[in-house]
Order: C-alpha cells, then sequence, then structure tokens
C-alpha cells in the first residue's frame, strides 16, 4: 500500500519558518548597520545628560546661580551669533559621537606571548606519539605549526588551558586503552595538576576535546530527598552525567542538582552495593547517609567491624534492628539474616502457588549495612562457627527477590579479604577518596572519563552502577549527630531524619531474633 504524502502544511512549514527566521534575522542586521550612527549618537547624548546631572549634585548650593547665569550667557551669545545655533548642534551632535562610542576594548585575536608558549611547548610534547616516519604530511613534527593541530582553546584567569580540542592524525590507536591513557596523562601534566580534566575521544573525527570539571559541591547536608521507594541517592555528580535533577536545600535558598540514583529490589540490575576508601575517605559517611535513607521504607540491621560507635545516633530507633560490633553479635545477626532470607523465599514461594499477593512482611525490604567487617576476621568465630563471608552468601545469592539489600564498605587493603561471593554480587561500586587510576579500574572495572587528584574532600570518589558509565560522586554531609565536632546546622538537619525512639512496650512486641543454633529452614521453588 503506497504510503500518503503528508499535508503541505506539514511537508513544508518547516522550511516556511526557517526561511523566515533568516530574513527577520538579515533585516535586523541591516536595519542595526543603518541605525548605528543614530544609536552612538543617542548613546552619547544619554551619558552628556548623566554627566550634566552628576557635575549639578555636585555643585554646592551657594554657586548654583553663578553656575546658571554663566551658562545662560553662553546661550544667549551663541544664539546672537551668525550661525550660531547651527554650529551648536554639530558640535553637540560631534560630542555625543564621541561619547557614545564603543568603549570595549577589542578581543585580542590569537594567544599572546605566554599563552603561545605554553600550546607550543604542548604540541612538542604531542609530537612523538601522534607522529610517524613514514606519513608525508605529517600533522604532528617538531617545530610545526600548533594552530593546525588545535582548534580551539581557552585559558583561565591563572593563565592555565581550560579547554583544548586536538586533531589527532588517523593512523592513532585510539580505540586502544593504553594509548588513550599515555595521551591523557601527558595532557594532564602539560596542562596543569591539580585539577579533574575530562577527555572526550572523537573516533570518528580524529579529534580530543580536553575540558577542566569544576569542582562538585561539597555544602550538601543530609535532607529527605524527592526520591520514590527503592531509590537510593547515593550522592550527587556533574550535570552532563546523569538526566535527573533533584530539589535541594542550601539554607533558605533551594537550587536542582543532579543525583547518582541506586535502584534496588526485585526488579533491580544491581542489587548489592560495595564501597571502598581508605582510612578518613568518608565510607562510613556514606553508610550512614544510605541508613537514614533506607529507614523510610525498611528495617536496617548494621554490623560496625571498626567497633568506634559511628552508628550511636541509629541504637534504639524504629526499624534498626541491630547495631552489632562483636564477633559473636555480627555472626548471630548475619545468621538471622540468612534464616530471613529464606523464609522469605519460602513464603513467597507459597504464595505464588496459592495465587494470593506475598505477605507483607516478606515486601519490606531489609539492608544489612556492613562497616569494615573484615576488622572481625582476625577473631576465632565462637565455637567454631561460620564466618562473616559465609553467612553472606546466601543474602547476596537471593536477596533480590527476598528484598534484601546488602552493603558493604572496606578499605583497599582488605578488599581480597571480603571473599569471592562479595566480590562477585557486589555489581554497584563506590570508590571514595585518592586513589591511583590503576586501583580504581580494579575496583570499578573501567577507569573514570576524568583525571584523579592527590587531594580530595572526605565523601569524594567515584560511583559506577554495573555495567553503566563512571560518575564522579560527592556523598552528602552526614555527620555523627553525637560527635562534638559536628557543627549544629548538620546535628539538626541528622536529627529531623532519624526515626522515633521505640519504647520497651513496643520492644517487646518486636519479633525476637531466632535462635542462631536452629538449623535454617531449606527455600523450595516449585517449577
Amino acid at each position: 500500500m503506497a504510503r500518503r504524502p503528508l499535508p503541505r502544511i506539514l511537508s513544508t512549514g518547516s522550511a516556511q519558518i526557517a526561511r523566515s527566521r533568516d530574513l527577520a534575522r538579515t533585516a535586523a542586521d541591516s536595519a542595526t548597520d543603518v541605525l548605528h550612527p543614530l544609536i552612538t549618537i543617542s548613546r552619547g547624548l544619554r551619558r552628556l545628560a548623566a554627566a550634566g546631572r552628576r557635575r549639578w549634585a555636585e555643585t554646592p548650593k551657594d554657586r548654583r546661580g553663578p553656575l546658571l547665569f554663566l551658562v545662560a550667557s553662553v546661550v544667549l551669545i551663541v544664539g546672537l551669533l551668525p550661525y550660531g545655533p547651527l554650529l551648536a548642534v554639530v558640535t553637540l551632535m560631534a560630542a555625543a559621537a564621541w561619547q557614545g562610542r564603543d568603549r570595549t576594548p577589542p578581543a585580542p585575536e590569537g594567544p599572546d606571548e605566554a599563552q603561545g608558549k605554553r600550546l607550543e611547548s604542548l604540541y612538542e610534547a604531542l609530537v612523538p606519539y601522534f607522529s610517524v616516519p613514514e606519513d608525508p604530511a605529517p600533522l604532528y613534527a617538531h617545530g610545526g605549526a600548533w594552530d593546525q593541530a588545535f582548534e580551539s582553546y581557552e585559558f583561565d584567569g591563572s593563565g592555565r588551558i581550560s579547554h583544548l580540542s586536538v586533531r589527532y592524525p588517523a593512523y592513532f590507536p585510539d580505540g586502544e586503552a593504553e594509548s588513550r591513557a599515555r595521551i591523557e596523562q601527558l595532557l594532564h601534566a602539560k596542562s596543569g595538576r591539580g585539577r579533574e580534566y575530562r577527555f572526550t575521544w572523537d573516533e570518528e573525527g580524529n579529534r580530543l576535546t580536553v575540558a577542566v570539571l569544576a569542582p562538585l559541591p561539597t555544602d550538601i547536608a543530609a535532607q529527605r530527598f524527592v526520591t520514590a521507594p527503592g531509590e537510593t541517592v547515593l550522592g550527587f555528580t556533574d550535570p552532563a552525567g546523569v538526566r535527573r535533577t533533584l530539589p535541594l536545600t542550601f539554607g533558605e535558598e533551594q537550587r536542582d542538582v543532579p543525583p547518582v540514583v541506586w535502584r534496588t529490589g526485585v526488579r533491580s540490575t544491581e542489587p548489592h552495593l560495595l564501597a571502598a576508601g581508605g582510612p578518613g575517605s568518608g565510607t562510613t559517611t556514606f553508610l550512614r547517609s544510605i541508613a537514614l535513607q533506607a529507614l523510610r521504607h525498611g528495617d536496617v540491621l548494621i554490623v560496625e567491624g571498626g567497633g568506634t560507635g559511628e552508628y550511636a545516633c541509629l541504637t534504639g530507633r524504629a526499624g534498626v534492628l541491630g547495631i552489632e560490633c562483636g564477633l559473636a553479635g555480627a555472626l548471630a545477626g548475619l545468621e538471622w539474616a540468612a534464616h530471613e532470607t529464606e523464609r522469605r523465599l519460602v513464603a513467597a514461594n507459597r504464595a505464588r502457588q496459592a495465587g494470593l499477593t506475598p505477605p507483607e512482611d516478606t515486601r519490606r525490604p531489609l539492608w544489612l549495612l556492613l562497616d569494615r567487617p573484615t576488622a572481625l576476621g582476625h577473631l576465632p568465630a565462637p565455637d567454631g562457627g561460620r564466618d562473616v563471608g559465609t553467612l553472606l552468601q546466601v543474602p547476596l545469592r537471593h536477596g533480590r527477590a527476598a528484598g534484601v539489600t546488602v552493603v558493604v564498605a572496606e578499605e583497599f587493603d582488605a578488599l581480597e579479604s571480603l571473599g569471592e561471593a562479595v566480590l562477585a554480587h557486589t555489581r554497584a561500586r563506590v570508590v571514595l577518596g585518592p586513589a591511583p587510576a590503576a586501583q580504581l579500574r580494579a575496583v570499578l572495572g573501567a577507569p573514570p572519563h576524568t583525571t584523579p587528584v592527590p587531594e580530595v574532600p572526605p565523601g569524594r570518589g567515584y560511583a559506577r552502577l554495573g555495567t553503566g558509565p563512571v560518575h564522579r560522586l560527592q556523598v552528602p554531609a552526614t555527620p555523627d549527630p553525637y560527635d562534638e565536632a559536628t557543627t549544629e546546622t548538620h546535628r539538626q538537619a541528622i536529627q529531623s531524619l532519624l526515626p522515633p525512639h521505640i519504647t520497651p512496650a513496643d520492644a517487646t512486641e518486636a519479633t525476637p531474633l531466632p535462635d542462631p543454633a536452629q538449623p535454617p529452614v531449606a527455600a523450595t521453588t516449585k517449577s
């Protein structure tokens, strides 16, 4: 069947609109050129009138009378002279034209001497990487013209490069990660260290764009984020990295900031998360931020391997099942979590077989937050029981179907001690604090598109959800409200997010943890 043509108004409307815009733009440019002298004289008259008013306001009151008499005398003499009014008008127009001229200094054409030397040095440093002896007309050669290789460039106030567009020959192996890394390292060193650069490779056009990234805001405090159930805000990133923004409060003002949102639940592709960092990098603050968000719709069990009491503000709160700092308590809590995961699987399976909705207690999210669990590994397990890694296997493997989410925070030097189950099932990764590029690639599974800096504020790092892109990340400030160093603003913000305390009556009505010695119930499924 032949396709019917579009109506004429639809097929030619866009062309007519574009033609009308071009005509209007041409007419406006022509009118500006024709009326430019009149615009200049009008601007000059305004400036002369403003100068006259300013001079009149600065004149003392006892001298204004003689000044008026002098001006009136000059006007009278000019009016009595032959051709006086005409000469006065011509003189006024000339003064107005002089005062109304465009005083904007012309933009310099090309870089200055210092900028030119910096670009020339950068061009010479790229010659060994972008040239081969067999090239008959090399784009890069010692003593060559750098303006042919650098299409556009910008400098900041300190004279360092802030934006650069580089052309490179087609035979350069831009598809190899090692070749790219060498060029990025060179440009980073020559353009100025201590800043973060984003490298954008256009393999089809043989162009590399280097841009300096602005630092992420560090004044974002913990607050109630506008998210749906199952969404957790890990932190905030660059506007170009995500397509979503969240309205945030900064004191009395509000502004929209792009977040890094992690989705958990039955349909999540990355149900568990691993956060790595060094001492003082902000991993504990990161877990505290996740706990405050998780308590809005679920229950939380915390295992604190460091035993420093960083989660004391959550003790006795509604939804907090326990905060375990010792090995015996941690093993008991994780063993209960494994039994609870199996119980949820059995209950949900039986409900589906009967054609019913799964029970409410199986749909309420359960979060297992482990802060430095390997710190408990040096202690022997009581009665030769299982260790932390073994007890996490059931929640990690079946947690998505049972509504159980595992978040582990560990230091770099102890990642290998977590076990294969933790490393294999935590596909959402976060790295906080300074780290070399090789270590970032090992943890995240892919190198970031920016250059890491040696010094970063706490809570600053990178995040990658599954096989997605690597985002820059700044964790919202969530300090311990019981810490004396915490400011009053942050203390009040965090206390407003804490759930209410559980009364003793509520604690007795809560479901107790099962006996760890009781054998777990096997999860059965029906095909």
